[in-house]
């Protein structure tokens, strides 16, 4: 390429009577759709880190007991909100290698509480793939092999531990399982429900619309609080911890639904009147046919969008209902649960890393705003 004064430029190569008059210049702009979407996406910085930030947590999740250096429920009697401990490398100047202090307990006698002092003339070297007590990886799979462990009669305590001298760390990693989880699963019964009332509605239109939309103004008017601490209510008591993870999670996604179920709707009504739709059906095509193969499609990038923004919404629900203690129940273990530990302020004053579990929660939460901002900016390419 050559350029010329007026700042133009001008192709050095020679002519070539066989090339394509139809090829494009730019191949890329050629490319497929997913193609484009990437390129897209890939501009918006937040978007893309909060995006690889929730596929390492989402890809963490079956391997939270090996992270764990402690179970969920292990308990340390004479560590009762023990202080968060650090991972030290350099000891009097000298390099050991990652090593916690152990920590030895006092008793106060003028204030009744037990305080903990670091060791530190014995540092305690961390040991690696080491034993400890048995958990399920995946869920099913027996092992007692953890990342690292402190050795001997220490203990490693990274984010401190609560009154019952459990591991915060350990307990946030396992909560996350169930935490994250509830989102996923709360989002697909709630589109499942939307998708296909809203579609029905907006296709068929008449009766069958008057219906539907009745039933979503009834469930949208009903105080939405109220209506899950009722519903959270009325789950029994002996049932297990996951039978209540499940029914808490299709509540969720069941009070969920309306908005989306409105949106496609909307969205239906305008599709139906398309040419394409219309000659869909004129080849006979079925009802079920042309909202799958031809209107869902058109409608899809609204959808993904709508669900990585929704997924925040079920966390947090599942979290309020745990901290007021009507959701996931001990010995379950979600960020809600540990928060409901947590509803002393004097005890956060005191211990303030029992608070600790609220800074995943909002990581979390900011992590698929963003994502699903990056989302909703990038699945219509064709916009700029």
């Amino acid at each position: 390429m050559t350029e010329l004064p007026d700042g133009r430029f001008v192709d050095d190569a020679p002519y070539d009577a066989n090339v394509s008059l139809q090829q494009l210049e730019r191949t890329d702009l050629d490319a497929p759709n997913w193609v484009l979407i990437w390129r897209q996406f890939k501009t918006h910085k937040l978007g893309l880190i909060s995006g690889i930030f929730l596929l390492v947590s989402y890809l963490m999740l079956p391997f939270a007991g090996f992270i764990a250096p402690y179970t969920a429920n292990e308990r340390h009697p004479d560590h009762l909100y023990s202080p968060p401990q650090s991972i030290n490398f350099f000891h009097e100047g000298e390099f050991i290698g990652p090593y916690i202090y152990p920590m030895t307990s006092e008793a106060n006698l003028e204030t009744f509480q037990w305080e903990f002092v670091p060791d530190t003339d014995n540092p305690a070297k961390l040991e690696f793939f080491c034993e400890g007590k048995e958990y399920g990886l995946a869920g099913f799979i027996p092992t007692n092999t953890h990342l690292f462990c402190a050795p001997g009669d220490a203990t490693i305590f990274l984010w401190g531990s609560d009154r019952l001298g459990r591991d915060v760390f350990s307990r946030i990693l396992y909560g996350a399982q169930l935490s994250l989880t509830v989102g996923i699963i709360g989002i697909t019964v709630s589109f499942l429900l939307g998708i296909t009332f809203g579609s029905i509605a907006g296709y068929f239109g008449g009766r069958i619309d008057w219906c539907v939309n009745r039933v979503i103004e009834i469930l949208r008017s009903l105080p939405e609080l109220p209506l899950w601490l009722a519903l959270s209510a009325a789950v029994p008591s002996n049932w297990g911890p996951v039978a209540v993870f499940f029914i808490i999670s299709v509540i969720l996604g069941i009070l969920d639904w309306p908005g989306l179920a409105r949106s496609v709707r909307a969205k239906f009504l305008s599709l139906r009147e398309e040419e394409y739709v219309r000659a869909a059906e004129m080849m006979g095509a079925s009802p079920g046919r042309v909202i799958r193969k031809h209107m869902l499609p058109n409608f899809m990038s609204h959808l993904i969008a709508s669900a990585t923004l929704s997924i925040p919404a079920m966390i947090l629900g599942e979290t309020a209902l745990s901290f007021l203690g009507l959701g996931l129940r001990a010995p379950a273990v979600s960020w809600g649960v540990m928060l409901n530990d947590a509803q002393n302020l004097a005890s956060i004053e005191i211990y303030p890393w029992t608070a600790i579990p609220m800074l995943p929660i909002i990581i979390v939460v900011l992590a698929f705003n963003f994502l699903g901002d990056g989302l909703r900016d990038s699945l219509d390419p064709y916009q700029h």
